[in-house]
């Protein structure tokens, strides 16, 4: 599963090999901590998903992953069924969010905050 994380001065979404072919991403995707505008939790990730998968892996209901794109959004999506997610909203890099499943979400939440924070 998707793994979000702090490192330094960076916020990486580290994906399996096989996450990265069903999403058709080269690799992890890495963005500075400080183009984190801000961070929460979503209960219900489906409602989290915005505009249409283009390119990605999708099974409604199952799984969301890959990048979401509509009018003037791109996202991308590594949710799995109705596991909690983290939102994380960027300014000016490739993504405008980040929408990912996590085991403890809260947990995740709370590590991206406190790197947002310094």
């Amino acid at each position: 599963m998707a793994r979000l994380a702090v490192e330094g001065d960076t916020v990486v979404l580290r994906l399996s090999r096989l996450e990265r072919l069903g999403g058709l991403v080269g690799g992890d995707i890495v963005v500075p901590r400080d183009a984190v505008t801000a961070v929460r939790v979503a209960p219900d990730p489906r409602r989290e998903l915005r505009g249409i998968r283009a390119p990605g892996t999708g099974w409604p209901g199952k799984i969301a992953l890959g990048h979401r794109r509509g009018d003037g959004i791109h996202d991308f999506a590594a949710v799995y069924g109705n596991r909690p997610s983290v939102v994380v909203e960027l300014t000016g890099r490739r993504f405008d969010r980040l929408v990912v499943s996590c085991e403890d979400p809260d947990a995740v939440a709370a590590e991206l905050e406190r790197g947002r924070s310094r």
